[in-house]
């Protein structure tokens, strides 16, 4: 059986098969040779490889996070109003079924729907609105989250796309906010500021159910929320490869173009980690829809071998 740091070596090798993300420019300056894991299990154990302490931001990682608070916030029935759970094969970021159809986004990991529900966040300012974020995801890290204001600027100034978007949301009825709100709600939550070993303890939030003594009530959620919330990042949370994912490594995951993946496994194999178990990882050499290619490799190997396909 391969070793963990035999896989983490082999999925080294694959970085130089893709490309840093550069249409944020921001993000163009991150090292394309860059790869680090952290595996993080209920007990505190937690195995890293690579540099865990690299800083990266979010990006749509932080779609799975706003959600919840959504939804917990408003209740699932009421957020469905506005966006749907239906996975879908269009890019991240498309715009044609919002123009064709006039229907609500199809799920909540695309751009047209993270942006509604930037929109639906508790709070009647734009701070209030990113702040509700930030405190959930501070009582599950148990520490204070700061967004990076370059890289917010950066994705600002170059949102043309999104801007399109959330017009096309707030003339189909789909907003609950002014266009430029909600942009900035989004485009702020994207740029938050975590660590490598971060990423591996908002995914264990998410294979404990949130059920850990260690939270404080700002962390609590329905387990309603945080079951369709692991469904949606089964089947929706790696951009348009999400079913080639489900299907070949089989664990609910997030990802996002900083090189960002959280993973969620339910019951590990590998020894000293049995039980729940989040991975965190962090390879800014991405693929053509946005993932990580060092993150995909590894977590394709780890799977398979250690038998951690979760359907």
């Amino acid at each position: 059986m391969k070793t963990l740091q035999d896989i983490y070596e082999q999925s080294l090798t694959v970085t130089k098969e893709g490309k840093v993300a550069t249409y944020i420019p921001a993000l163009a300056a991150a090292s394309s040779d860059h790869f680090s894991v952290s595996i993080c299990a209920k007990n505190n154990k937690e195995i890293q490889l690579g540099d865990c302490h690299a800083t990266l931001t979010l990006q749509s990682v932080v779609k799975v996070i706003s959600f919840m608070v959504a939804a917990n916030h408003h209740g699932m029935k009421e957020i469905l109003k506005y966006v749907d759970v239906e996975p879908t094969g269009d890019s991240f970021n498309s715009i044609v079924r919002l123009e064709s159809d006039k229907k609500k986004p199809f799920n909540p990991m695309i751009n047209a729907g993270a942006i509604t529900i930037a929109s639906l966040l508790p709070g009647d300012s734009l701070h209030d609105k990113v702040k509700s974020v930030t405190e959930f995801l501070e009582a599950i890290l148990q520490k204070q989250v700061h967004i990076n204001n370059e890289v917010y600027l950066s994705e600002y100034h170059s949102a043309d796309y999104n801007r399109a978007i959330a017009y096309i949301l707030k003339a189909n009825g789909f907003l609950s906010s002014d266009v430029e709100d909600a942009l900035q709600v989004y485009l702020q939550l994207c740029s938050i500021v975590v660590t490598v070993s971060d990423l591996a303890k908002i995914a264990l939030y998410f294979a404990t159910d949130g059920n850990n003594e260690n939270y404080s009530e700002q962390a609590k959620s329905s387990l309603e929320v945080i079951q369709v919330a692991k469904a949606l990042m089964l089947t929706c949370g790696m951009y348009n490869a999400s079913g080639k994912f489900a299907a070949f490594v089989g664990m609910p995951a997030k990802s996002g173009v900083s090189g960002a993946i959280i993973a969620v496994v339910k019951n590990s194999k590998i020894e000293g980690l049995q039980g729940p178990m989040g991975i965190g990882l962090y390879g800014p050499s991405i693929d053509s829809v946005g993932n990580s290619v060092a993150g995909i490799h590894f977590l394709t190997k780890l799977s398979k071998e250690y038998d951690l396909f979760c359907l």
